[in-house]
């Protein structure tokens, strides 16, 4: 009779075990499933804000605009990038999130000055007339209240 409930005290331990994994597993799948969600939002938003940069829209002198086109930032010790501030509220919503339920996707368009378009071409003398084009970070953004938060960047050169 002991033996029986020692094996029977056995079984319910390997139970409840086997039951704490499988909640966290479930768990798991469903944050990976909300940062796929996130991720498919900043991936839209950061197209749309491509396509933005390449029609060469009109950048403020200094500060940013209310539809997230930004000058170029002056670098001081101690201050965040505008894309890694919480506090920075300049983003442009986007009109492009390929899920419901994925939270807010928003991009920021920061104008990077002229650069080269293949090395050396601004040594040159004369200088080329293609040698430099306009560039441009734009940084994407999605996610929720409770959700992942998910952001990514690219950089265009627009001749």
């Amino acid at each position: 009779m002991v033996i029986v409930l020692i094996l029977l005290l056995v079984m319910t331990l390997l139970g409840v075990a086997s039951m704490r994994g499988t909640l966290l597993e479930e768990r798991m799948s469903g944050n990976l499933f909300n940062r796929s969600l996130a991720f498919q939002a900043a991936e839209a938003a950061l197209r749309e804000g491509e396509a933005m940069a390449l029609r060469k829209p009109k950048f403020p002198a200094q500060g940013c605009t209310a539809s997230g086109l930004c000058a170029a930032q002056i670098a001081e010790i101690g201050r965040l990038e505008r894309w890694l501030d919480p506090a920075f509220s300049q983003w442009a919503n986007a009109s492009v999130v390929p899920g419901s339920d994925a939270g807010t996707a928003h991009y920021l368009i920061e104008d990077m000055g002229l650069a080269p378009n293949w090395p050396g071409c601004n040594r040159e003398i004369p200088a080329s007339s293609a040698c430099q084009s306009h560039r441009y970070r734009i940084s994407a953004r999605s996610g929720g209240a409770g959700r992942a938060e998910v952001l990514v960047q690219s950089q265009v050169i627009v001749p």
